[in-house]
């Protein structure tokens, strides 16, 4: 069963997690970043990040001269997606596709991050 929330209301404001959702993303690492050109091109990587309850923040070697981080100062719309397969037999996957905008910030060591704040979350297989 996917749960889907979303936020239309303006000002635009996160959405929060599911204490489900919450914990898989505390218990993984890994995720892929989508992010498009000015001229429409996907981009999409794998990152590692950080989730504190409410936000995901990523960073990455030489941050501001990536593609991506290039994209989402023309583009601050952003799709992440963490995934896994948990069993074959039976097929089972779990997921979390997280739909929002981004926005530069700095850690307080002074690294150049990038910080999703979520706006419409879908998340799959993660029930018991």
């Amino acid at each position: 069963m996917s749960v889907i929330r979303t936020e239309k209301t303006r000002p635009i404001r996160p959405v929060s997690f599911s204490d489900a959702e919450a914990e898989y993303l505390a218990e993984s690492f890994v995720g892929r970043v989508a992010t498009t050109s000015s001229s429409g091109q996907p981009h999409v990587v794998p990152v590692g990040y950080r989730f504190d309850g409410s936000t995901i923040t990523f960073g990455g070697w030489n941050l501001s001269k990536s593609l991506k981080f290039r994209n989402l100062m023309s583009n601050d719309k952003i799709a992440f997606v963490v995934d896994d397969i948990v069993s074959t037999k039976p097929w089972r996957v779990r997921g979390i596709e997280i739909r929002g905008r981004a926005k530069p910030v700095v850690s307080k060591e002074g690294v150049s991050m990038i910080r999703i704040f979520p706006l419409n979350i879908r998340s799959w297989g993660l029930e018991a």
